[in-house]
């Protein structure tokens, strides 16, 4: 029988992912006159929300089978990973306020170079 803890790590990237890609979208958004759609900004805006619940499941142990605790291992790298190419995101905007195409540009560049990666691993 599968782990269900399993789904909850799962989750969680999806989580960080999804509010991480709708965040590139709402920082491009060129319709100034209508704006974004509102259920775009509700995914960007629960994005510190999903990162606070990755870091809390990444730092915590992870005890099952050698199979699921490598699973559980990959996704908690991923989120951290993902929480980087974040927080370089942020610093990055705060040294250049008015850069904001190209900050989400390498925020989207480095989402897919993670994924690429964290695809890889769970091809192996």
């Amino acid at each position: 029988m599968k782990d269900q803890r399993l789904k909850v790590f799962r989750s969680a990237l999806d989580g960080v992912i999804e509010s991480l890609q709708a965040l590139v979208r709402v920082s491009r958004w060129s319709d100034v006159a209508e704006g974004p759609p509102e259920p775009l900004v509700a995914v960007a805006a629960r994005l510190t929300e999903r990162l606070g619940a990755a870091g809390r499941l990444s730092s915590s142990k992870f005890v099952g089978t050698p199979v699921d605790t490598a699973k559980v291992n990959a996704m908690c790298a991923t989120m951290m990973r993902l929480d980087g190419a974040y927080l370089t995101y942020r610093k990055r905007l705060e040294r250049e306020p008015t850069d904001t195409k190209s900050a989400s540009a390498t925020l989207e560049s480095d989402i897919a170079d993670v994924l690429a990666v964290a695809t890889t691993a769970e091809a192996r």
